[in-house]
């Protein structure tokens, strides 16, 4: 008769509390580079060899690789003078492109040939942050106006022209597209939201959506892994939060306070994380 009682309540606790998403940390990450960037590192982003790449790299406007099976960066590239890059997306060709903060640009670059060039500009930005890309080459960018605790949410058309999408929202930074590309995420760093908004196959978004929403810390750069999961800077809180689709939330303690932004390895086991209080690269296998 014990038997059976303990049966039954361990069916109820199992139906009672089957709708509920447990936050489950799991382990550290660990250091990967030495503190050879500025408090402006970020980035980062991943080419096609697996190389990646970190802006701010010893001084402010340049551009650090980290070649593929190595912990060792090296200088890529200077910008134009004056220039200072933030948020770095590849196309499906691997051209790099660079929101250049400073001056209102996004930069492509060949890495093949390191050759610059301005693919889009527009002084009504107030400074592009982070970057999404579509695999049909549409961009998107973050703008955010720190000192108004305001937003904007640009797209960057193939030939290089600029499309204001929404303006007026809290402090846009980190950025995405689903893998299925049909949805743009999009969060507010002050404002510490998290929205979706519906996408098509012409870069045009509808049906704004909360998905997150969060009482301390701050948010900044976010990827997506090809099953949908969201990574998620939480500044300040000293945390990446994965968020899968079906609101499942996971919890990675880092060894810094503030990390900027995220991107995957080509194999989605390895996530990177540039932190701004160490000036060093943070990694977490997957």
């Amino acid at each position: 008769m014990k038997q059976i009682v303990i049966t039954i309540i361990c069916a109820f606790v199992i139906v009672l509390f089957s709708n509920f998403s447990f936050r489950a940390p799991i382990k550290y990450s660990k250091v990967f580079t030495d503190s050879v960037f500025t408090a402006g590192i970020e980035g980062p982003a991943v080419d096609s060899s697996g190389n990646l790449y970190v802006v701010n790299f010893h001084h402010e406007g340049s551009i650090g690789i980290i070649k593929y099976g190595d912990s060792v960066p090296q200088l890529f590239i200077n910008l134009p003078e004056g220039s200072v890059g933030n948020g770095i997306c590849f196309d499906t060709l691997n051209n790099m492109y660079v929101a250049d903060y400073k001056k209102h640009n996004i930069f492509k670059i060949d890495v093949g040939t390191k050759n610059i060039s301005v693919f889009a500009h527009n002084d009504k930005m107030n400074q592009p942050n982070d970057l999404a890309i579509m695999k049909n080459g549409i961009m998107f960018a973050s703008d955010p106006n720190w000192k108004k605790g305001s937003g904007n949410l640009w797209r960057i058309n193939r030939d290089g022209s600029t499309t204001l999408l929404k303006c007026n929202m809290g402090t846009t930074n980190g950025i995405e597209v689903s893998p299925d590309q049909k949805t743009l995420y999009v969060n507010e760093s002050k404002q510490r939201r998290i929205w979706k908004f519906d996408l098509d196959s012409n870069g045009n978004i509808s049906k704004k959506k909360k998905i997150a929403s969060f009482k301390e810390g701050g948010l900044d750069g976010m990827c997506c892994d090809s099953e949908g999961n969201l990574y998620i800077t939480k500044y300040d809180n000293g945390i990446i939060l994965i968020l899968s689709a079906d609101g499942y939330e996971r919890i990675v303690n880092l060894h810094g306070q503030k990390p900027t932004n995220v991107a995957l390895s080509r194999d989605e086991k390895k996530l990177f994380v540039t932190m701004q209080d160490k000036k060093w690269i943070e990694i977490i296998e997957l």
